[in-house]
């Protein structure tokens, strides 16, 4: 349904029209022109639009700036914990809400809005941000004949649609009940892939495994360990390649693994996945436990491309992948040891530096069959995979709840944001409790 103002008025006139600059404090345009990055982390984080996706801001998968670069560009207004980002451009009408108090340092092509909390709930106002009555109004601004885009002034003057800070308040509470829940859980997915990885380095890097100091080195590793070629130990499957017609962010056959869902540094972002629909053959498809790595990247800094991630197991059972990833089939090691392998053990790193292309980035998958890998005792593979197996399932459990509760909230938004939800609010003793009529 097409939800115009008409209809908003219709389905609660107790909201009001507003403009979104008379209801913000700040709404602050980056500096337009890159920024000079840094190659070692800093506490400076760089947020581009592509770390602004599906209402959430990735800080972990960031570049960095220095302090000098920091204090000089984020003169007019340094970003903090509530604010809303939206990317006018690359893609188009992206949101996210700044959740930590880390410094952060808006790239190019976004837009960062301060609610004036007198009229306005920031979460709120970021809800509002989703629905799909501003979502629509950003893409009719939309202009542009290659890259479809923002103009600055209509970030300013769009309407949106508030009622009473006390309703604003109730209906911000109940849908970041769902989002709090989704940031609790990727907390726990990501110590537990650090539980993984420190296992993973202090056994089969930093040479710590059981038993150690009982056993002959030679040549920095215990004598009846091999050095083998890893194409002995993998068959390499392409992707399917794609037009724009058969890929969508939400509706399609099968689900889609693109480069969205690789991780900077490694790992799969639940938050990329697209549609498919279209022919496909039973080889371009993977489940759940598979291995999957990138060939292409969009970008010169090599943080995606030969970086590896485990498909997890969510609502879908199977996925199409793109040509931009390959599958890494294990022919005689355990999936779970030649991952964390692959993702730890700094072959990602090694086999980028492979790649080439003026604007994008192309690795030849074949390379890494060229690579050697260590191979443990077998004994000690099936030590670290029982410790190691039970973690990495408890991550996809993990994945499963963030999908259902994504899903719930999904659900719950558009209906609260239209007051197709009429919200009751009845005081007793100085506490509110909310009813929620369908109307």
């Amino acid at each position: 349904m097409n939800l115009t103002p008409n209809y908003f008025w219709l389905m609660n006139s107790k909201w009001k029209e507003f403009i979104i600059s008379e209801v913000c404090e700040s709404i602050i345009d980056c500096v337009n022109k890159t920024a000079k990055t840094v190659h070692e982390p800093t506490e400076y984080k760089m947020i581009r639009t592509t770390n602004v996706k599906n209402g959430w801001i990735d800080v972990d998968n960031v570049r960095y700036v220095s302090k000098e670069v920091y204090d000089k560009w984020t003169r007019r207004i340094k970003p903090q914990k509530e604010d809303i980002i939206l990317t006018r451009e690359a893609p188009l009408g992206e949101v996210g809400l700044v959740r930590t108090d880390d410094k952060i340092f808006l790239g190019q092509r976004t837009i960062l809005y301060r609610a004036n909390t007198k009229m306005a709930n920031a979460k709120f106002l970021y809800y509002t941000f989703l629905s799909e009555i501003v979502q629509g109004q950003f893409q009719s601004f939309g202009s542009g004949s290659t890259v479809e885009h923002i103009r600055i002034k209509d970030c300013e003057t769009f309407k949106v649609y508030i009622p009473n800070i006390e309703i604003q308040k109730i209906i911000a509470k109940t849908l970041s009940t769902y989002d709090d829940l989704i940031e609790i859980n990727n907390n726990r997915i990501r110590l537990l892939e650090d539980t993984v990885q420190q296992l993973y380095k202090e056994w089969f890097v930093r040479m710590r495994f059981p038993g150690y100091k009982r056993v002959k080195f030679e040549k920095g590793i215990p004598k009846t360990w091999k050095i083998e070629s890893l194409k002995q130990h993998i068959v390499i499957m392409r992707g399917k390649s794609y037009t724009s017609e058969e890929i969508d962010d939400s509706f399609g056959d099968n689900a889609f693994i693109n480069l969205k869902n690789m991780k900077r540094g490694g790992g799969f972002r639940l938050g990329g996945t697209k549609y498919f629909t279209g022919k496909f053959k039973k080889e371009q498809v993977v489940f759940p436990g598979d291995i999957v790595m990138a060939v292409t990247d969009m970008t010169q800094d090599r943080l995606i491309v030969g970086r590896v991630a485990r498909v997890p197991l969510t609502e879908h059972r199977e996925y199409v992948f793109s040509l931009d990833i390959v599958k890494l089939v294990p022919q005689s090691l355990q999936s779970d040891f030649l991952y964390s392998t692959l993702r730890f053990n700094y072959y990602g790193e090694h086999i980028a530096q492979f790649a080439n292309g003026t604007n994008v980035l192309h690795l030849n998958p074949e390379l890494l069959r060229k690579e050697s890998i260590i191979i443990p005792d077998k004994d000690l593979i099936d030590r670290f995979v029982s410790i190691s197996k039970p973690i990495y399932e408890q991550i996809d459990i993990l994945a499963i709840q963030i999908e259902h509760l994504r899903q719930i909230r999904n659900r719950l938004l558009p209906r609260l944001i239209s007051g197709k939800l009429e919200l009751k609010i009845e005081k007793h003793k100085k506490e509110s409790t909310c009813l929620i009529n369908a109307s």
